[in-house]
């Protein structure tokens, strides 16, 4: 089991995204057939991914939900097989019968974007597996989540929000040694809205938990890397300033990141433990040569 002290992880996670759909925003179709899934899957524990975050519904903006019984077509075969080879497996689903699949052939988190709002048995399905729970902050479906991007102050106002879905799992039984916050970059918000909150993550921390930050080739990095007509950089190309975002959560003390380029940000997290460390053997060096001075 994963655990989200602190103090047993040694550096930001890394959780691999595994779309087993036709429609995600930006690899939508490629994994779809269950052995490419697994394979792609192979490959992102192979370039040092530390959890596979597998999901069957894309959440993009604008997006139709599968039926269950799709969803359920589409991870729980890939789940099973990847947690046979022995990855750590989180389930992206915002359905308790999926979650409850999910955990049955071997993932071990369940990662939902709605937090519970979308599925009230979910905190129940969460507290009776003692599975690890990821809830974002989350206002509506992809189909009309854009139309909520209204905030008088986003960071206070997210804050808020996930704090409550925070006491809704604490209620329904789920400890809160087993609970992780997003603060859910490009759902029902503006990319003014996500730069504020990646200037403002260590102001979240007032909830006490660990965070997981997902930016991943979303659509407000392609618009900072818009070229000379104003032409956002497709998703493929964002994979650069993606992994400028997980040096950033990374200094911010983020539990994980979920990204879809695990090798580059495998990478950035290693950068940024190495200047900790760094830092570290100077300011003992400078402690030690303090106490010299006063002896």
């Amino acid at each position: 089991m994963v655990s989200f002290s602190p103090g047993d992880v040694p550096r930001t996670q890394v959780m691999g995204v595994v779309n087993v759909t036709p429609d995600s925003f930006s690899d939508g179709g490629l994994w779809l057939d269950e052995d490419a899934a697994v394979a792609h899957g192979l490959e992102l524990l192979a370039a040092g991914a530390d959890i596979l975050d597998v999901g069957g519904e894309s959440t993009r903006p604008g997006s139709q939900r599968p039926e269950q019984d799709e969803e359920l077509r589409r991870v729980v075969p890939v789940i099973r097989r990847l947690a046979e080879h022995g990855a750590v497996v989180s389930v992206d689903t915002m359905r308790a019968e999926v979650a409850q699949a999910a955990l049955d052939v071997g993932a071990q988190i369940v990662n939902d974007v709605s937090g519970g709002l979308a599925d009230p048995d979910m905190c129940d399905v969460v507290a009776r597996s003692g599975a690890p729970y990821i809830l974002m902050h989350w206002r509506a479906h992809g189909a009309v989540m854009q139309q909520l991007a209204t905030y008088d102050d986003v960071v206070r106002e997210v804050r808020a929000e996930l704090g409550s879905r925070v006491e809704a799992a604490l209620a329904a039984g789920i400890g809160r040694d087993r609970l992780v916050v997003d603060p859910g970059l490009g759902f029902s918000k503006t990319a003014d809205h996500n730069w504020t909150l990646l200037a403002h993550l260590n102001d979240l921390d007032d909830l006490g938990l660990p965070m997981v930050v997902g930016a991943s080739r979303k659509a407000f990095l392609g618009m900072l890397m818009a070229d000379a007509q104003g032409r956002p950089a497709p998703p493929l190309e964002r994979d650069a300033a993606t992994g400028a975002i997980s040096v950033v959560a990374a200094q911010a003390g983020a539990w994980a990141v979920r990204v879809h380029d695990v090798a580059a940000s495998v990478a950035a997290i290693r950068v940024v433990e190495r200047m900790r460390a760094a830092d570290l053997v100077r300011r003992e060096g400078a402690g030690s040569a303090a106490r010299e001075d006063q002896r």
